[in-house]
């Protein structure tokens, strides 16, 4: 049986979850779920007699005591000074290619190495002036008689990265090119790698990218077989293992500076800045680091609630791939708070409490009441002030210092996801096996991307306003599917563990029972899922930038399904903290570049 017959339309599905008119979801939110408000709360359900499940997690393996001997020697004087020189070096020479050098590609070559390198958040005036004089060219029909593929795809790429509208027709001319194209030379190979990375800029309806991609990989697969040019091979290697446009901007940034080391006769001005940059923003990382472990630490959740993974590291990842640049050190400080409790909470929901416990804990967080608490068990109560706290502070700052009080909005988004936690452990303990279409109308919330997004406005914004808050809380599509992308990639890795622990059927189980798939067959129309939710996302990137919420809280919700492919990109490297993950942290945190 073909996939075409067996599988459910991409499309509706993932319309159906993800329109913002699909009000009725909101209003009817798991009503079928309502628990009986009736006397739980006056009733304690603990039973110390009950056998508990376990995950089996492993400890940790950074220990507070690591975090807290880490050091650098790039916070001095004398490190910001030099890099001031150098930043000042990098400025002139790109005024002098904005005001001298006519050579678009040359520009565009500088801009997407700055990208590359982790620098051009420092030039961005300058990288918007020399990409509204390109594309004011391209509107006027110059730069057309590019007759060169990695031009051609490079000027696409970085003009729709920056919201510049470049139609996808503009690859036609390359159509009898690419037809005949058998074995290909170094040269040709840069051009089918720049045509490669283009492609993943598409929106729907551009089957020609999509085509272009499928042919590419073709292409590029078998000049890694033939070719001997290390520096090409390596760009080649790692974009076909996950493309530039889905990378995690610090993880790529550090990949890059030691690819660029390699090359011949690379630019040392900027390899120079980009390798003392790096190094002084690991630092004031570490920093952030040591706050957050100590946190951590002096809630002692990670030692009460042995059964829970212990992930202080993992998910200060996390707030690094979301937003790395050093201004963000409130965003990464208070975002490693909340991802380390959906982290606990998430395990208290799926091994550890009893459905009892977990429909009186939801009541509790819906109530948001101390008192509440009194009626949880003991490991449960720990965990609901932890959280009562760390909320209440958070918004004890933005009142402060945005004069805003937010917590109805983050509160919402706490009853939202432990409401969908519940639904996935009322399916565990029944027995239910839920549709495809259950699943994700269910999942895209509970992966918790929602609401890591939400309170990353709160964390990241210069200035709160209620109107954002409002138009947040009502999950618009940029939230959406970044947290589609975040719950399928989640997914496709780490369903086979779940599933030998016990817990609720996944995305690709639902889907195979749904359809009698294979799970070759699944695995393939997820990442279609994933592939359309990305062009969903590039259109809301390019033209449909909301008049309320800023640009950079929409890089945020994109870096979030970036991080999210990073983490789960071979095995769940959220859980399992392997070799591949310990050099993934020391690289970001440890090691000087």
């Amino acid at each position: 049986m073909t996939m075409g017959l067996l599988h459910l339309p991409l499309l509706s599905s993932l319309s159906t979850l993800t329109s913002s008119r699909n009000l009725s979801f909101r209003r009817n939110f798991y009503v079928s779920f309502q628990m009986n408000k009736r006397s739980i709360v006056d009733t304690k359900v603990y039973n110390t007699s009950v056998v508990r499940r376990s995950a089996n997690y492993q400890p940790p393996i950074w220990k507070h005591e690591f975090v807290e001997s880490l050091t650098s020697e790039f916070t001095g004087e004398k490190s910001l000074n030099r890099r001031d020189m150098l930043k000042r070096r990098v400025k002139m020479m790109l005024n002098k290619k904005l005001l001298l050098d006519g050579d678009s590609l040359r520009q565009l070559e500088l801009v997407d190495k700055l990208q590359r390198l982790g620098l051009s958040y420092h030039f961005q005036i300058e990288i918007n002036q020399i990409l509204e004089n390109m594309n004011e060219k391209f509107e006027n029909g110059k730069d057309l008689e590019w007759n060169n593929l990695y031009a051609t795809a490079l000027h696409f790429r970085i003009l729709r990265q920056h919201g510049y509208y470049i139609p996808e027709e503009v690859f036609e001319k390359f159509h009898d090119e690419l037809e005949s194209c058998n074995n290909i030379c170094d040269e040709k190979a840069k051009g089918m790698l720049s045509l490669y990375e283009a492609s993943f800029l598409a929106m729907e309806g551009e089957s020609f990218l999509d085509n272009a991609r499928h042919f590419a990989i073709q292409h590029l697969s078998k000049y890694l077989k033939s070719s001997d040019n290390e520096i090409i091979c390596s760009m080649v290697s790692h974009a076909l293992e996950l493309p530039l446009h889905w990378r995690m901007p610090r993880l790529e940034a550090r990949w890059f500076i030691d690819l660029y080391r390699k090359k011949p006769e690379p630019n040392l001005k900027l390899l120079d800045f980009a390798t003392l940059e790096f190094n002084i923003v690991q630092s004031a990382h570490q920093d952030d680091l040591k706050y957050a472990s100590r946190w951590w630490k002096s809630t002692e959740l990670g030692e009460k609630l042995d059964f829970a993974r212990d992930r202080l590291m993992a998910n200060f990842f996390w707030s690094v791939g979301m937003g790395c640049k050093p201004h963000l050190g409130y965003f990464r400080r208070m975002s490693t708070k909340i991802a380390s409790l959906i982290t606990i909470i998430d395990d208290v929901y799926d091994v550890y409490g009893t459905l009892d416990e977990l429909e009186l804990f939801t009541n509790v967080v819906e109530r948001w009441d101390i008192s509440a608490g009194d009626s949880l068990p003991n490991y449960m109560k720990i965990c609901f002030i932890a959280l009562h706290n760390t909320i209440n502070d958070v918004t004890f700052d933005a009142v402060k210092n945005h004069g805003v009080n937010v917590i109805q909005y983050l509160r919402k988004m706490w009853v939202d996801l432990c409401k969908t936690f519940l639904i996935e452990a009322r399916w565990q303990y029944t027995n239910y096996k839920p549709t495809f279409q259950e699943y994700l109308d269910n999942a895209w919330i509970s992966v918790s991307g929602s609401l890591l997004l939400v309170h990353a406005y709160v964390f990241a914004t210069n200035s709160i306003m209620k109107e954002d808050l409002e138009y947040l809380e009502d999950y618009p599509d940029l939230i959406r599917h970044s947290s589609m992308i975040f719950r399928l990639t989640n997914d496709l890795a780490s369903s086979s563990d779940e599933a030998e622990r016990g817990e609720v059927a996944k995305s690709l189980q639902c889907y195979m029972n749904d359809t009698g798939a294979s799970e070759h067959e699944a695995r393939r129309y997820i990442k279609d899922l994933i592939n359309q939710s990305w062009k969903k996302l590039n259109k809301i990137q390019m033209l449909n930038y909301s008049p309320i919420i800023s640009k950079d809280f929409i890089e945020i919700s994109l870096n979030l399904a970036r991080i999210s492919h990073t983490v789960y990109q071979h095995r769940d490297g959220h859980t399992l903290e392997d070799q591949e993950t310990k050099d993934r942290v020391s690289s970001l945190f440890i090691r000087p570049t």
